[in-house]
């Protein structure tokens, strides 16, 4: 599941994962209902573009498709040649981060790589991972989240290796910048890591699944 504010409309856009659906509901008091924009669809994760185009994966027929808001014919702006780990594929594909030149990052979760496709691009670049499931600094396990900053640093939710990790541009391995200290409840620990945002001043937000909790993290 994955919330974007949508500003121009003062609303929210969800990915109901459970109900296979995207909606949106209005922000204003009083709302009761919501819109659905996007039926039978399996998603996890969802990105705007600042064209307003919503990019959404679905994790069931491993691709990602672009949507003009209100509309429901998409284009295909990554996978749909099945499942697999060709660089024409993904499998699995959990989240997406659009950039300023609509190049999209996905999180290809079952071949525990993060792939970019430019705009337009019949396949992707390995950016993370793509070296099997471990916890190596050149692997990735079941990552999600991601994140993609100004100058194209990667950070992601390495899921089962209970660590958000950095990945730099053209880089062949990453670093670790928060958990990677096994699976529990102390402040240093990630029990599933989920999601991951940042607010305007870099401070970094981490859904820390099964500890039920957010946590914020100063980087440097």
């Amino acid at each position: 599941t994955d919330v974007l504010i949508d500003k121009e409309t003062d609303s929210l856009i969800i990915c109901d994962r459970r109900t296979g659906r995207v909606v949106r509901w209005s922000r204003r008091s009083g709302t009761t209902q919501g819109e659905i924009l996007i039926d039978n669809i399996y998603c996890n994760g969802l990105a705007m573009d600042e064209q307003r185009y919503l990019y959404v994966p679905d994790w069931i027929k491993h691709e990602v498709r672009r949507y003009q808001l209100g509309e429901k014919n998409y284009t295909l702006v990554a996978g749909g040649n099945g499942k697999g780990n060709d660089t024409n594929q993904v499998s699995l594909p959990r989240y997406v981060f659009v950039d300023r030149q609509q190049s999209v990052y996905i999180s290809d979760r079952d071949n525990h790589r993060v792939m970019k496709w430019n705009k337009g691009a019949k396949e992707g670049i390995v950016v993370a991972g793509g070296q099997g499931y471990g916890n190596a600094l050149a692997q990735l396990n079941g990552p999600n989240g991601i994140f993609v900053d100004t100058l194209g640093t990667l950070y992601v939710a390495d899921y089962e290796n209970h660590r958000v990790m950095r990945w730099t541009q053209g880089a062949k391995q990453g670093t670790v910048i928060v958990g990677g200290n096994g699976s529990g409840k102390g402040a240093n620990q990630f029990s599933g890591p989920w999601g991951l945002s940042f607010d305007r001043n870099g401070n970094l937000y981490v859904a820390d699944a099964s500890n039920n909790r957010v946590q914020r993290f100063s980087i440097e």
